[in-house]
């Protein structure tokens, strides 16, 4: 059972009472582009979890039967605490090397791309998973499968909360747990807050192992090299690139490779040796923004509306449904998703990349079985679609750098 599809809606509901509220509280926390982006970030992470999050789980079921070193009662409750804290410790180390080691960041980096920081963004996570391996020793141990798989989304839920800027400090509750104030400042990019407060549910961690920092000032948030793009593709794809670009432009064999296991910001010494995080002021910090008719903005925001209203049952159902259907549900989930990301980016591509989207549409609901009043309902949407993106010509704007 996939646990955090299940809780897609309530997610859904929190967002919409944040929006709320900072709407009353005439607080500038949302924008449109950039909470598509982070949303259409989720669905590619869940769509890729389809097909990985059942080999991954087979692997931790697979160490716990051949090697488990105790028998770990799953009714006792002393047992599902030391899992959870067990799980909380590890995970603490995962998040600090994604930080700390570049291949790790290539994957952990799409989390802190935005430059925003509400609800939408906790939905912002990597199609590249590479987190599971950390949890391998709770298995060796002896914790059952069952009880981590409720542990670890516990543990991944709570995180969706403390990504919020409408609360602020909680008194003594700061000293022990993973807070909105605290983790406002792992997502900061000024120099003071870089790899800190790596926790999950737990700031302890961080107090003891020496990266826990307080919220002095509001952080400006995003990466020290910021992304400028919403296509949810090229945010998971971009550090990848930029590492390949540093192996193929020095000249030592050993650099290439050191490429993979050096800090975020380090360059070998031909090329200019380590970059240093510049500082930031949010009174003069512009964000990336292209600018789009409201038109255009409305017409992502509801196509990314149907799209997830249909990516529900799917990721729900995904593990009952057949090869093909998986394949061809994820391949349209990802088209979508992508050309959203193109057309607020204002590329020149996008238009024709959306037609041809809906075009593949009408066709998969005029040929596939089902109820003949249903497939119609949903060739005349995609042919209003078309018809609502294609009654004004998108304007030519400058390219931001990205996928091209």
């Amino acid at each position: 059972m996939n646990y955090i599809a299940l809780a897609i809606p309530v997610f859904f509901l929190l967002i919409g009472v944040e929006l709320v509220f900072t709407r009353l509280l005439e607080r500038d926390t949302y924008r449109l582009s950039d909470s598509v982006g982070a949303l259409s970030c989720g669905l590619l992470q869940q769509v890729t979890e389809v097909f990985l999050k059942t080999s991954v789980f087979a692997a931790y079921v697979f160490i716990y039967e051949s090697w488990r070193q105790f028998e770990v009662p799953s009714s006792a409750s002393w047992a599902w605490a030391s899992c959870y804290l067990g799980y909380d410790l590890l995970y603490y180390w995962y998040h600090r090397l994604s930080h700390e080691v570049n291949a790790g960041w290539a994957s952990h980096v799409v989390h802190h791309q935005s430059e925003e920081y509400n609800l939408t963004v906790a939905l912002r996570q990597s199609a590249i998973p590479v987190s599971w391996v950390f949890y391998l020793p709770l298995a060796l141990v002896g914790f059952p499968p069952q009880m981590f798989l409720v542990v670890s989304t516990i543990d991944t839920l709570y995180q969706f909360w403390i990504h919020t800027r409408l609360v602020g400090r909680l008194g003594p509750l700061e000293w022990v747990l993973n807070t909105p104030s605290h983790h406002r400042v792992h997502h900061g990019r000024n120099p003071r807050y870089i790899d800190r407060n790596h926790g999950g549910t737990l700031i302890v961690w961080d107090r003891l192992f020496g990266t826990f920092a307080e919220e002095r000032e509001e952080p400006v948030y995003g990466i020290t090299k910021p992304l400028a793009s919403f296509n949810p593709l090229w945010a998971n794809l971009h550090y990848w690139v930029e590492m390949w670009d540093v192996a193929r432009r020095t000249a030592r064999p050993l650099d290439r490779l050191r490429v993979l296991w050096a800090r975020p910001g380090w360059r070998p010494a031909d090329l200019g040796g380590p970059l240093q995080p510049p500082e930031v002021d949010r009174s003069s910090y512009v964000k990336f923004d292209v600018p789009l008719g409201g038109s255009r903005r409305l017409y992502v925001l509801a196509q990314l509306v149907l799209v997830l209203l249909a990516a529900t049952p799917y990721l729900l159902r995904s593990g009952s449904l057949g090869v093909p259907a998986r394949v061809l549900g994820a391949a349209l989930i990802a088209w979508s998703v992508v050309s959203f990301g193109a057309l607020l980016d204002g590329r020149p591509w996008a238009a024709p990349l959306e037609n041809a989207r809906l075009a593949a549409l009408a066709l998969a609901a005029a040929l596939v079985p089902g109820p003949a009043l249903a497939r119609g309902g949903l060739v005349l949407l995609a042919c209003a679609s078309a018809v609502w993106l294609n009654r004004e010509p998108q304007k030519t704007l400058p390219l931001a750098p990205g996928l091209r």
